[in-house]
């Protein structure tokens, strides 16, 4: 373990620095987590899937604004946004495959719909720019809480990969901040319509703060935090953005979203379809 490691994570929890061989930047590659001796305990795989499943579906879908977003900075913002999702995916579903003995592609390209554990808020459409943009505040600002949690994750590995990948969802929150106050302070139309782009993804964000049986055995042992400790940190940050952009808080009731458990929209069976169709088409074909 490298001496600038220590210091680095020297705030992020004892467990860290003590526990982990996986260091900074190119160190926590996808192919150097494979290369970890042992792999982790079965929920704490299956944990750190159900966290590389938000983030993959919500690269692919912001992968549909490439050459389609309203300027070209933005082609390129949010496409940035998407890659920074795609690797902190790749490194969650690396480390959490080794539990079951599957690589980062088998848990994206060879599994079927229900049994991706993805919430509802990342597969929906958001081929609206104002609903991309309602989406990105709800989903960015549950990300910065949870990754800031975890942290102190007792399991060294999850706690490493937060850490990295907390500095790039911090970037996620601002800009999504920054498009709700444009947005809200621009035109009749767009006022209207981010206004009804909160309220269309406002029911989707319920999800993200239940607690299901796996996240209450891991909270026990300190791996993972309960989704709804969240729940009013979140709430008081995304209600101080509504407010501030002159926009009112969404009264759309929350929906029963069940992907956690593998019940999906009609959504996400086209969107795997289109993801995974190149690995099925030409099975171990490389490029």
């Amino acid at each position: 373990m490298s001496h600038d490691f220590e210091e680095e994570f020297a705030g992020y929890g004892d467990n860290v620095a003590s526990a982990t061989r996986v260091t900074p930047g190119h160190a926590l590659r996808p192919e150097d987590i494979a290369l970890q001796d042992a792999p982790p305990a079965a929920d704490n795989g299956e944990y750190a899937i159900w966290l590389g499943d938000d983030s993959l579906i919500l690269a692919q879908r912001l992968a549909w604004w490439i050459s389609r977003a309203p300027e070209m900075e933005e082609d390129i913002a949010l496409g940035n946004i998407g890659l920074d999702l795609l690797g902190h995916a790749r490194s969650f579903m690396t480390y959490g495959g080794k539990s079951i003995g599957k690589t980062e592609d088998d848990l994206a390209y060879w599994r079927e719909e229900d049994e991706f554990r993805s919430v509802h808020l990342v597969e929906v459409p958001g081929q609206d720019f104002g609903l991309t943009i309602a989406r990105q505040l709800f989903f960015s600002v549950y990300l910065e809480l949870l990754y800031t949690r975890l942290l102190n994750s007792t399991d060294a590995t999850i706690a490493a990969i937060s850490a990295k990948a907390l500095k790039e969802v911090e970037y996620h929150v601002d800009h999504a901040t920054q498009w709700m106050l444009r947005l809200g302070g621009g035109t009749e139309e767009s006022v209207r319509r981010i206004q009804h782009s909160l309220e269309v993804m406002w029911p989707y964000a319920h999800e993200l703060f239940v607690d299901e049986p796996l996240h209450e055995r891991l909270a026990a042992t300190g791996v993972a935090v309960l989704p709804s400790s969240l729940k009013e940190d979140w709430d008081q940050r995304v209600t101080a953005v509504i407010e501030e952009s002159g926009l009112g808080m969404p009264v759309a009731k929350d929906a029963l979203c069940r992907g956690r458990v593998g019940e999906h929209t009609e959504h996400l069976g086209y969107l795997l379809a289109e993801m995974q169709v190149l690995a099925r088409k030409f099975p171990g074909a490389t490029w």
